[in-house]
This record gives structure tokens, C-alpha cells and sequence, in this order.
């Protein structure tokens, strides 16, 4: 297993502003609270261990050209620019309910941007690419191993499978709805699509049948241990003897920043818990008003922190979960996964960037607006 360079874990940390946020806030913090075995009952380790797991199964699915096989087979047979729309951001939709939302858009944002350019339909380029993050930041909401926010909620709520999802359903069928909808304004979609250019090609080589047989295995375990059938521990030390025998490589590739940046928040929050001043004013402002804090909250910091930030204040979780989903439309940074695809079309398309994000914009406040309204009629 090759070592990452010190100099290359320290650039990467110093580039993350919601790592540095984190960690500010947590060290000065603890000037008020001063560090003590307490410390230990603020982080959530259940969560963090899941999301690890799962972070190393779809790193090892991805290594193996899954996605990006399923996605050469699913669109072998679209003839319009229009069914290719669908099929680009649907992938999108669904699978982020499995492989979070960040892993569907590094994954089928660049086979989109590969697709569409081989097509010769660049005019469609910024509002499927829109579409594919909107789809996969609603998507996963679904389901609490789509996003972390869920993972997190979840876990801490002790909310069953069956009535997770069903919090979720309805907001994700009229998310569902909004998409095909949206689907049918995109411009030239009834054309159809040019032949693929010779040097076209996803998928350069499958991986190893067997990895990905033991991967679905271990992924079959991450989901038991979501489902409290299988102490987390015992998932984690199983998923990192298996793969580190089997490609070692893979146990670097986990997003380590992001579990940092959720040890950081559970610091804070749970000093901001043992002030009783902060925590009273906290709670007061958040009671009743879970869904619109969610919401709020989210388009300035993400709604990941915002949920780590309000969930040890709230009552109603129910209503902060949907809050902090919905809360992922709207600005660029609502999500963090939304910086995915704005970077990936960017590097491609540097010409574009102020239209891309205006397209951006419009497109999610327009959905956040549909939401909130079903939301207040729901």
C-alpha cells in the first residue's frame, strides 16, 4: 500500500473551509468548556464507523467500473436527446439512494460530460448536468445510507427502516415528479443524437468479477449493520481486513475529511449542549420551526453541518431531516455534493462557469420553491 505524501494531506486539509470552520469552532469551544472524559460521549462513533464502511465498499465497486457499466447498458438502447437526458439524470436519482449522492455525481457527472460531448449534444451539457445534481442530492434522501445527514439522523433518532422511508416518500416521489418534468424543457430534446465519435469509450476495463462478488458481500453487511443487525464494529474490522488483503489501496481513498469535519461539529455542539445560556436561546429558536431551520441553515454552511449543528437542539427530527434534505437545493453550497459537478463541467467548460451556475441557481430555487410549498400543503 503506497503512502500519502504529508505535504499532500496538509494541502488537502488547508483547502477544505467546512473542515477549518469545524475545527475553528470546536477549539474555541473548548476555551468554554474545557475538555474532560465527556468529550468522548459527543461523538457518535456508530455513524462515523458505518460511513467509513460504506465509504470503502462503493470505493472498491467504483475501482471495478461497476456504475459506469450499468450505465453503458442502460443507455444502449436511447435514439433522442431527450431519452438521454432521462436516463443520465434517473441514473442519477436512484442510485445516489444507494451509493450516497457524492459517489453518484463523481461517478455519472463525467460519464455524462463523456456521453454528451461524444454525441456531439453539448447544448444539453449545463441543464442535464443541473438536473443530474438536483436528482442526486433528492434522491438521496430516500434512504439513510443515501447522504450523511440521514446515516447520522437515523442512527440517532433509532428510527425504524419502515418508517424512515416512509417520512421521505412523499417528498421524494414529487422530487421524482419535478425532475421529468423538468426533463421535457430541455431544449432539442425530441433531435436525434449524433453517432458516437470513434473514440468514445466509458469504461476502459471491467474489474476483477471476484472483487466485486466479495464487495457486494461486504455491502450486504454495511446495510445490516444500518439496520441494527450487526454491531458496527464488527462491520468496520471485517471491512478492513477483507480489503486491505485484497487491495489495500482502497482504505486511502474514504473521504477522511469529511469524517474529521463531523468529529469537529459533534465537539462543538456538544460544548454548545453544557452551556445552558447558548442551549436554552438555541432551543428556543428552533422549536417548531425544524423545517424552516433546516432549510435556512443549510444555504450558508451545507446541510450536513447545519444537521450536526441543530439536531442537539430540536425535538422533532422527523421535520429537521426533511428540513436539511430539501435544504440541499438552493445555493451551490447547500450540498457539498453540488461543488462535484460544478468542478467536474468547470474543468471541461471554464467559459461557462458563470452560466452554469446561473442555470444552477435558477433550476434549484426553483425545485427548493415546488418543496416547500408541497411541504406546507402536505
Amino acid at each position: 500500500m503506497k503512502s500519502i505524501p504529508l505535504k499532500n494531506i496538509l494541502r488537502k486539509l488547508k483547502s477544505d473551509p467546512v473542515l477549518i470552520c469545524a475545527w475553528i469552532l470546536a477549539l474555541l469551544s473548548m476555551f468554554a468548556v474545557r475538555p474532560d472524559a465527556d468529550y468522548f460521549s459527543y461523538i457518535d462513533f456508530r455513524s462515523l464507523g458505518i460511513l467509513w464502511g460504506l465509504m470503502i465498499v462503493i470505493q472498491g465497486f467504483r475501482e471495478n467500473s461497476i456504475f459506469e457499466k450499468i450505465g453503458e447498458k442502460l443507455l444502449g438502447k436511447v435514439t433522442t436527446g431527450r431519452q438521454l437526458a432521462m436516463v443520465l439524470i434517473l441514473m442519477c436519482f436512484f442510485g445516489s439512494m444507494l451509493i450516497t449522492n457524492d459517489v453518484a455525481l463523481i461517478t455519472f457527472v463525467p460519464f455524462a460530460l463523456m456521453t454528451l460531448h461524444s454525441c456531439r449534444r453539448e447544448d444539453m451539457m449545463i441543464p442535464v448536468i443541473v438536473l443530474q445534481t438536483v436528482a442526486a442530492n433528492l434522491g438521496s434522501m430516500l434512504t439513510p445510507i443515501g447522504n450523511p445527514q440521514n446515516l447520522y439522523l437515523y442512527g440517532l433518532t433509532g428510527m425504524g427502516i419502515g418508517e424512515f422511508v416512509l417520512c421521505m416518500l412523499p417528498y421524494s416521489v414529487a422530487a421524482l415528479v419535478l425532475l421529468l418534468i423538468a426533463a421535457f424543457f430541455i431544449k432539442n430534446g425530441k433531435s436525434n443524437l449524433g453517432e458516437r465519435t470513434d473514440n468514445y469509450q466509458v469504461v476502459k476495463s471491467f474489474g476483477s468479477k471476484k472483487q466485486v462478488a466479495v464487495y457486494s458481500v461486504l455491502f450486504i453487511l454495511a446495510l445490516l449493520t444500518v439496520l441494527r443487525v450487526m454491531p458496527w464494529y464488527t462491520m468496520a474490522a471485517m471491512i478492513f481486513v477483507v480489503v486491505a488483503i485484497m487491495d489495500g489501496k482502497i482504505l486511502l481513498r474514504a473521504d477522511y475529511i469529511l469524517l474529521l469535519t463531523f468529529i469537529g461539529f459533534f465537539v462543538f455542539t456538544g460544548n454548545m449542549g453544557r452551556i445552558p445560556e447558548v442551549s436554552n436561546f438555541l432551543q428556543t429558536v428552533s422549536e417548531g420551526r425544524e423545517f424552516l431551520m433546516g432549510v435556512v441553515v443549510s444555504q450558508f454552511i451545507s446541510n450536513v453541518p447545519a444537521t450536526l449543528m441543530l439536531s442537539g437542539f430540536v425535538s422533532d427530527y422527523k421535520e429537521l431531516l426533511i428540513g436539511v434534505n430539501v435544504g440541499g437545493l438552493g445555493t451551490l453550497i447547500a450540498s457539498m455534493a453540488s461543488l462535484i459537478s460544478f468542478k467536474a463541467y468547470s474543468n471541461d467548460y471554464k467559459e461557462n462557469r458563470g452560466k452554469y451556475i446561473l442555470a444552477f441557481t435558477f433550476v434549484n430555487v426553483v425545485f427548493l420553491v415546488a418543496l416547500v410549498v408541497f411541504k406546507s400543503c402536505f
